[in-house]
């Protein structure tokens, strides 16, 4: 009987570590990019908490209930009417006196223009629904983008997403961006 020979693996794990290596180098992996929110500046240690002063007509309260329905400046709302709800407080064409006040800025780029100082506030149940939430987040931004859109191609006679960072700065503090999350709350 004749003895086999054996294989020789030494080279198995330098081969194992590049194929490792290779795939590593090649694969993209997703990020994460969350919702873009604008948090405020963290107080100084021996700030003393105010109250901050809002006039009720700049709030524009958005409430999801635990069965997935909204409540939109205390009316019962459909989930496609909120983005057109959210355009017009924050536009407030006939400076109606229950939708929010505009301020007289001076933005560099658009001159002297009326900005509002309306607020999204978002509550919602404990039990609401990921996906309802996302779809109300959803709504609430793209009322905000479309806005900016159309100041874009007004004043600049490009969309949004072409405008250099000056001008997209312009936009921004034109039609700023202010959604304010409430804590959850359980109600029964």
């Amino acid at each position: 009987m004749r003895k086999m020979a054996e294989i020789n693996a030494s080279s198995m794990a330098d081969i194992a570590f590049l194929l490792l290596i290779f795939f590593l180098v090649t694969t993209t992996m997703n990020v994460d990019t969350g919702l873009a929110r604008m948090l405020p500046q963290m107080p100084q240690k021996d700030q003393k908490e105010e109250a901050a002063d809002v006039n009720i007509r700049n709030i524009l309260l958005v409430r999801i209930n635990r069965s997935d329905k909204l409540l939109v400046g205390g009316k019962p709302m459909d989930i496609t009417q909120l983005r057109d709800k959210v355009k017009e407080f924050l536009v407030n064409p006939n400076d109606a006196p229950d939708l929010p006040e505009k301020q007289i800025k001076d933005i560099p780029l658009l001159g002297k223009i009326p900005v509002t100082a309306g607020v999204i506030s978002l509550q919602n149940d404990r039990a609401t629904t990921y996906s309802m939430y996302i779809q109300v987040q959803n709504e609430l931004v793209a009322a905000y983008n479309e806005l900016r859109e159309a100041l874009a191609r007004q004043r600049f006679g490009n969309p949004y997403d072409k405008l250099n960072e000056d001008q997209k700065k312009a936009i921004q503090n034109a039609i700023p961006q202010r959604i304010s999350e409430a804590e959850p709350v359980d109600k029964k």
